[in-house]
């Protein structure tokens, strides 16, 4: 007997075989016992084209059974292989069985596949690596010019207002500073308002859902990158609390996209090696190093770029990834740190100290005794609740500032002069509250500050005196966060001022969120935690081993943590920023006490504004009502099928009248015995099929033709363009009569569900696997081969709601048992049982 048949003869033995010695585990026991001698002797085994390579023997233990499967397949008249010999074995992890969920396995893909050559293999693989090369150095050189841009742009701005204040013509100083604000702020606002919608925002949301497998319009786009750029310099420039960090994920992403689009013919850029891109699975992967090298451009930590994408950016991830997300960072900071050198010979304007966040407290000494860690406690607790409170506000003004820009273009422009003109008042007006403190003795820096940043600001001050509030409140926020977290005078800032600022900061960050321009929040969330953490610092005095500029750093993390939601990666990205290790054990705890205490309350940031976009995300846990549910009531109806070989006529109407994007094919007689489900087919791959016309008159099958006429590469996934749409389509009278062949593009290998599956379980099963479809088949023979398809909205708590009102949690309702909901769904032979699940009862 040859392998291929002991294989097909489902080689599996139970428990039961093992204790009654039967004929049918005699014939399982010999099969086994020769397979596994030809295993262990590394022989081969031959059956028409293919060849079997024999090598490692898996046991899986499901349950009493244990199953034994053949490692690797060549095809040497192909010259395809996927074994585990020589370099292959690399290619091998590329196209490993948890990546392969995302492309179609079509007769088109697997004749690619086969005849894919090892020098095609190592193409790829060369390619891939050279794209995540380019991918780091793009966006370390966009995050490099961005701080230069900010830099020297608001330096001009500060150093006029300076000039014109030491002159004292204080009025024109605050002319000049407001109008350059309100005309930095009037340009961001327009190429948002007018080029790239899109780019309005961080883009971390819309970067998370992408990669969760939401493909909304525009938000990679190359006009959406452009306008983040330039908008987020100028919007920065123009003085809003707003920072610069999250556009620069949102900005590595869409370099990435850029790159792994898999050529264009509009730019002629059609060659065959970037054709291997045009899948799912490869751009995410490439837009998954680009957001981490975003991260690393815009705080200089490659490690906290890596876990940030790990932790919060990606749904899914492997450990291919994670090697790819490491040196895309690694190249970013070595192009940072080569750039930085420049620019120190004075060669990059006004940019010095600032711009490329890194602030040292390594001068603070790190010995913490009990008093502390009551005061970091107290400081994680309020963090959290200011987060929660943070977020919370966020969402209202959130949805306000939407009614506003539904008007049009105008109506956002005029929002942002008006919180331009606002931010501006309180940045030059609220500094003339605060007192005049003269300038401490010993001062390795001039003090009153000459200049556009410092710590000691003269503002209004006679000689010899500075204004403590207005070093805050007039600097870039770069220059203000390494002020804060300065150590050097432990009563440069007073806690009024502090308080003021804080009060400010929050504010001001909460109603800048939302409008028309690129905006992060991790600036104005350090800032305004930076600031409390410094009051408990001079709060403490001698009472503390811990210096402010440390508490400074604690605050800013609690802040982060109860506004965002992370720990590793804030811990680990604050770390970097501040050079101090000494530290880690501090901001661990203060982040997850702050953490904690949050999510009581609401959700993270990112997953509110996600929610409140209305985009379909997938959570990486079930919502605890879809115990009570299984796969067959979700599933959405009436279901519309095509068969093996279709009119034509059918398949256009179905474009035509329906938005669904997959359908399944079902094989009926005469081509099977009885009705059995083929597969499913994509509607993009339809529109393709229909293009090329390959009909025939009379429903036979004609595989063969469509294969010798189609490449794999034809039913690609288009790039930034818009791909082939139903209404390109041309089809006349005479060919709606004839017939064609699904069979070539259909995927004959569909995950699939019985309908007595928990509908948590399928969710967490959907999610995981990263699907499209699922498609849900009965449990008892003798019906249709398919009952429906789960998609991402079958999932989605709306919907469901609709379905089932009684079961899903709202608000005023109360706890029944779940025999009580097994009757209001005509559930039958349900047990009464101890559970309890949430319904809202009439």
């Amino acid at each position: 007997m040859s392998i291929e048949e002991g294989y097909n003869e489902n080689v599996a033995f139970g428990v039961e075989d093992l204790m009654h010695n039967n004929p049918a585990m005699k014939k399982r026991r010999i099969i086994q016992d020769r397979l596994m001698a030809e295993m262990f002797a590394g022989k081969k085994h031959s059956s028409m084209n293919s060849t079997y390579i024999v090598g490692e023997v898996r046991w899986t233990m499901t349950g009493v059974q244990v199953h034994m499967r053949i490692d690797s397949v060549v095809n040497e008249k192909a010259g395809r292989s996927a074994g585990l010999h020589g370099g292959v074995r690399f290619y091998q992890e590329e196209f490993n069985d948890d990546t392969k969920r995302l492309i179609v396995e079509n007769d088109l893909f697997k004749q690619d596949w086969r005849s894919r050559k090892k020098v095609e293999i190592f193409q790829y693989i060369f390619l891939k690596w050279t794209l995540v090369l380019l991918i780091g150095l793009s966006t370390g050189l966009v995050g490099f010019f961005n701080n230069i841009g900010v830099e020297n742009i608001a330096g001009f701005k500060l150093l006029l207002t300076s000039n014109l204040m030491l002159d004292g013509k204080y009025f024109q100083a605050f002319a000049a500073f407001a109008g350059c604000n309100v005309f930095f702020a009037t340009c961001a606002a327009a190429l948002c308002a007018f080029i790239a919608p899109a780019a309005a925002g961080s883009g971390i949301p819309e970067v998370k859902a992408y990669l969760n497998g939401i493909d909304a319009h525009s938000i990679l786009a190359p006009s959406t990158l452009l306008v983040k750029i330039f908008g987020s310099i100028l919007g920065v420039s123009a003085g809003f609390v707003v920072g610069k960090e999250g556009p620069m994920v949102h900005t590595g992403a869409c370099i990435a996209n850029l790159l792994g689009q898999g050529g264009s013919r509009k730019y002629h850029l059609t060659w065959k090696w970037l054709k291997y891109f045009k899948n799912d699975r490869d751009r995410r992967d490439l837009i998954t190093c680009g957001a981490a090298a975003g991260v690393a451009a815009a705080f200089r930590a490659p490690v906290g770029g890596v876990l940030f994408a790990l932790e919060e950016i990606a749904s899914w991830w492997r450990s291919a990834l994670l090697w790819r997300t490491f040196f895309t960072t690694a190249i970013v900071a070595m192009v940072l740190r080569s750039l930085i050198q420049f620019c120190r010979g004075g060669n990059c304007g006004l940019f010095g100290q600032g711009g490329l966040i890194m602030f040292d407290v390594n001068s603070g000494v790190s010995n913490y005794n009990t008093i502390d860690v009551l005061a970091l406690i107290f400081i994680g607790v309020l963090g959290g609740l200011l987060g929660s409170l943070y977020n919370y506000l966020v969402d209202k003004v959130l949805r306000t500032y939407a009614v506003i820009n539904e008007r049009g273009p105008a109506f956002k422009i005029l929002l942002v002069m008006s919180v331009s003109i606002l931010t501006s008042c309180c940045s030059y007006g609220l500094p003339w509250f605060a007192g005049c403190i003269p300038c401490p003795v010993g001062l390795e820096e001039k003090c009153p500050t000459i200049g556009r940043s410092g710590n000691y600001k003269n503002f209004q001050c006679p000689a010899g005196h500075y204004n403590d509030l207005a070093s805050l409140f007039l600097n870039t926020n770069d220059d203000a966060i390494r002020n804060l977290f300065s150590s050097n005078n432990s009563n440069e800032f007073h806690i009024s001022t502090l308080l003021i600022f804080f009060a400010g900061v929050y504010c001001l960050g909460i109603i800048t969120y939302g409008i028309a321009i690129p905006s992060g929040l991790f600036i104005p969330v350090i800032l305004a935690g930076a600031s409390y953490g410094r009051i408990f610092g001079r709060a403490l005095g001698s009472l503390s081993n811990l210096n402010v500029g440390l508490f400074s750093l604690l605050g800013a993390a609690s802040f982060l943590g109860g506004t965002m939601r992370m720990t590793v990666s804030i811990c680990v990205i604050l770390l970097e920023l501040t050079n101090n290790l000494l530290m880690l054990p501090l901001v661990m705890l203060v982040l997850l006490i702050s953490k904690t205490v949050a999510d009581i309350f609401n959700k993270g940031v990112y997953d509110q504004i996600v929610k409140m976009k209305g985009l379909p995300f997938l959570e990486a846990h079930a919502e605890p009502f879809m115990r009570n549910l299984v796969a067959g009531d979700v599933c959405s109806g009436p279901l519309l099928s095509f068969s093996g070989v279709e009119k034509v006529g059918n398949i256009v109407h179905a474009l035509k009248y329906t938005r669904h994007n997959g359908f399944p094919v079902i094989d009926e007689p005469p081509f099977s015995e009885t009705p059995e489900l083929c597969g499913l087919v994509l509607r993009s791959h339809l529109l393709v099929l229909l293009n090329g016309k390959k009909f025939t008159k009379q429903r036979v099958l004609s595989a063969s033709n469509i294969l010798s006429r189609f490449h794999a590469f034809d039913f690609a996934k288009p790039g930034s363009g818009k791909g082939l749409k139903f209404e390109d389509l041309v089809i006349t009278e005479e060919e709606m009569e004839m017939y064609i062949d699904l069979h070539p593009i259909t995927n004959t290998s569909p995950y699939t569900v019985v309908e007595t599956m928990s509908l948590a379980k399928a969710a967490i099963l959907f999610r995981q696997l990263g699907l499209r479809h699922l498609c849900v088949v009965p449990k008892k023979t003798g019906r249709a081969p398919i009952v429906g398809i789960l998609t991402r909205h079958d999932f989605m708590h709306e919907h469901i709601s609709n379905l089932y009102p009684h079961l899903v949690p709202h608000k005023g309702g109360k706890w029944v048992g779940c025999a009580e909901v097994a009757v209001q769904l005509r559930w039958t032979n349900v047990q009464p049982c101890p559970k309890l699940a949430w319904a809202k009862m009439n």
